[in-house]
């Protein structure tokens, strides 16, 4: 178990998002210490977000990467390299909008949202930062909006609607993402088929 671990560990991509210098006041005069912002992911649609502090910068960013991997979660992504749909989500005083983009496009995103989303794997995405450009609560309302992120078929089978309504009906650009042992990536004759029958 350990052994295993320690390989899912390796494969794990770290990026220091920030380091800042704090300072406490205390009776005795300023305590200075180092806090640093680490993300840290799989680029396979895993990420975690990690918040270290200690009196040496090399300390804080250990510390911020191992709270990251004990954080992590997992974010489905369309054919590996975009977002399913628009999402949004907000976080004290920021707000962060994102949406799918075409083959190609890249990440477009500010330095630490770029950082999170490239450790994620995603590399197409059109990214909005609105209000507080703060890293922290950047990365805290780009992990919730991820979190709202699901694949047509999940959104099909909770509102007990056929997969086939949901190709049919898409707005955006390219086909789904093909799971294991399904042919119905994209909308074709068999599900126009389907789609007719249960109408």
């Amino acid at each position: 178990m350990k052994q295993a671990k320690s390989q899912r560990h390796d494969t794990l991509q770290e990026e220091v998002v920030s380091v800042s210098r704090v300072v406490k006041v205390v009776k005795g005069g300023r305590r200075f210490s180092f806090r640093a912002l680490v993300v840290v992911g799989d680029r396979k649609g895993s990420v975690g977000i990690g918040l270290g502090k200690a009196n040496e910068v090399s300390d804080a960013k250990a510390k911020a990467a191992h709270s990251a991997r004990s954080n992590m979660v997992r974010v489905q992504l369309r054919d590996g390299r975009t977002l399913h749909h628009i999402i949004e989500s907000k976080s004290g005083a920021t707000k962060v909008l994102m949406r799918p983009a075409q083959h190609g496009a890249g990440v477009i995103a500010g330095p630490s949202l770029r950082a999170f989303l490239e450790v994620l794997g995603v590399k197409d995405v059109v990214s909005k930062c609105i209000g507080s450009t703060n890293p922290f609560t950047v990365l805290l309302a780009a992990k919730k909006a991820l979190l709202q992120s699901r694949s047509p078929r999940a959104i099909a089978a909770a509102r007990g609607i056929s997969a086939s309504y949901i190709f049919r009906n898409r707005t955006d650009y390219g086909r789904l993402p093909q799971e294991e042992n399904d042919n119905n990536s994209a909308p074709s004759e068999a599900v126009e088929a389907e789609t007719k029958a249960s109408e």
